[in-house]
């Protein structure tokens, strides 16, 4: 007989919180497994195994979007390795585009770090100035 597993046992074994596993069956990510008659949810150990998947592939910067649909892949046979190299490779130019972005936040805002060295009063901070170059926003919402 299989291991049946309650989903506090589950969220343990996988290392995730319960909201986690209740989250990855609201995107289909994890199949809502059998209740027992009182209605407690019954997973089997192959959850374990889903879980570390999808852990690992979000580790590797996939979405989960992109997870469910390689999970798709798995499961579907009919395609072949260059539907989940297809997928590696948009991925990557995601990261990639997704680092540019980082580093052209990283070097509009070193400027500016420089710049506070000085130790100006807040009024006259440059990091505030540079996010509200019209100088009318407060905190409170009042001018």
């Amino acid at each position: 007989m299989t291991e049946r597993l309650t989903i506090g046992q589950l969220a343990d074994r996988a290392g995730v919180s319960v909201e986690t596993i209740r989250y990855y069956e609201r995107r289909a990510l994890l199949s809502e497994p059998a209740r027992t008659r009182s209605g407690y949810r019954q997973y089997d150990a192959a959850a374990i195994r889903r879980i570390a998947f999808i852990k690992r592939a979000q580790e590797l910067g996939f979405t989960l979007d992109e997870i469910a649909a390689l999970l798709e892949l798995r499961i579907d046979h009919v395609d072949n390795c260059d539907a989940v190299e297809r997928r590696a490779h948009e991925t990557v130019a995601r990261i990639d585009r997704k680092i540019a972005e980082l580093m052209r936040m990283r070097e509009a805002l070193e400027p500016l770090l420089a710049a506070c060295r000085e130790r100006r009063p807040t009024q006259d901070c440059p990091i505030l100035d540079a996010l509200d170059p019209e100088g009318d926003v407060s905190v409170d919402g009042k001018h």
